[in-house]
């Protein structure tokens, strides 16, 4: 009976530690967990993001955020603050629909680093 509540202990303790790891790797280097949480934060209201992109990032009329396919750059933290923050236009968007620089919002500078984190995160899972 010890042994198997010793083992039960040993897969918690391995699946928490395991999730931890994960959820440290979805966190860009040079962004903080607390960037990303802010990140959705933004992009789920004053950003504007979740207009094209939806709630969840996975896509309305702008394209899904949550996979690993990159339609501008290969999904790096820098080119997605590029992105944010210059838009695309109407000639290099899929679809024709352009996205407005930053989202067509005024988010700040910083408030950019944290949106594109929080989507570097919801693609590098």
């Amino acid at each position: 009976m010890k042994s198997m509540t010793r083992s039960l202990l040993l897969v918690a303790l391995a699946t928490a530690f395991g999730t931890a790891t994960a959820e440290a790797q979805a966190v860009p280097q040079g962004a903080t967990p607390a960037m990303v949480e802010r990140g959705k934060e933004i992009f789920t209201k004053q950003g504007l993001c979740y207009a094209c992109h939806g709630q969840e990032g996975k896509g309305l009329v702008g394209p899904n955020l949550t996979d690993a396919t990159w339609i501008h750059g290969k999904g790096s933290w820098e080119e997605i603050i590029g992105i944010v923050n210059n838009g695309i236009p109407k000639e290099q968007a899929k679809g024709g629909i352009p996205m407005p620089a930053k989202g067509g919002s005024s988010i700040s500078d910083d408030d950019v680093k944290a949106v594109a984190a929080y989507v570097y995160s919801l693609s590098h899972k």
